[in-house]
């Protein structure tokens, strides 16, 4: 079985995609800012089929994400595919009125993260001859504008334009490089941002509602889709616009299930 690195990997989508990958017995290796939400995350996967380890890391730290790459490395002895999720999401905040603490945060977070993973990664993948590298993106990449999303937006559609950069760039080399675009999943910062603004949440609740997902319903689809990936350039997407058109119209005739209520939303 491979060894899968998950920068992010202690909640979330990145957690989801940890537990999923370990349960089919992979070896995983799991990164967050806070050790005991790394310590948290181990506990979880100690009962799955595949060995676990992780750490802390702050991705806007080249030397940190070094010493991820390290301590895969040392302990499963190679690294076959390195999943760049780490983000920090803020998304309904006007351009004008985010914090300068939380711009420059979550720049340096999901960018230069984004980044230095990539550089880590891609530079001892190319010395040892394989591996798979995928980067995160979200809401945004595509250059579609939605309201509250502008700094977060940014962010992304830079990192697809870094990630087409890096897949031309390594075209030569063993590599196989892609994106992932998750879809709209209800995670614990999803959550924290509709606490944070009720009014918000509620005026765009009923089309959310036939949009989102949540991890475990999208984490299977997405390692599948991973583990088969065997070139370079491909962006795996489970909301397709195809998925979005065919929700709209249904939830015209048949109201879907309360997606947000078992998340006290």
């Amino acid at each position: 079985m491979s060894t899968v690195v998950i920068t992010g990997g202690t909640q979330g989508i990145g957690l989801g995609l940890a537990r999923e990958f370990c349960r089919r017995g992979h070896n995983v290796v799991v990164a967050g800012r806070d050790q005991a939400r790394v310590d948290q995350a181990l506990a979880l996967l100690a009962g799955e089929a595949g060995q676990a380890a992780g750490q802390s890391c702050d991705v806007a730290q080249l030397g940190q994400v070094q010493a991820l790459w390290d301590l895969a490395s040392e302990r499963f002895g190679a690294v076959d595919t390195w999943i760049n999720n780490a983000a920090l999401a803020r998304t309904m905040w006007p351009i004008l009125e985010l914090p300068q603490d939380e711009v420059e945060t979550m720049i340096a977070t999901n960018m230069l993260g984004t980044i230095n993973g990539s550089r880590v990664a891609a530079r001892g993948m190319v010395a040892r001859g394989h591996g798979k590298l995928f980067n995160m993106l979200g809401g945004g990449s595509d250059g579609e504008y939605f309201p509250g999303m502008g700094i977060y937006g940014t962010t992304k559609r830079g990192l697809d334009y870094f990630t087409d950069a890096l897949v031309k760039e390594l075209a030569n080399t063993p590599l196989i490089i892609g994106k992932i675009r998750p879809g709209l999943i209800i995670t614990e910062a999803v959550v924290r941002e509709a606490r944070a603004d009720m009014a918000s949440f509620h005026k765009s609740r009923k089309i959310m509602n036939n949009l989102v997902d949540t991890v475990a319903t999208v984490s299977p689809f997405l390692v599948d889709q991973i583990l088969a990936t065997d070139k370079s350039g491909r962006k795996i997407r489970w909301l397709t616009p195809a998925k979005i058109t065919a929700r709209m119209l249904l939830g015209m005739v048949r109201k879907r299930p309360d997606q947000f209520a078992p998340f006290g939303l």
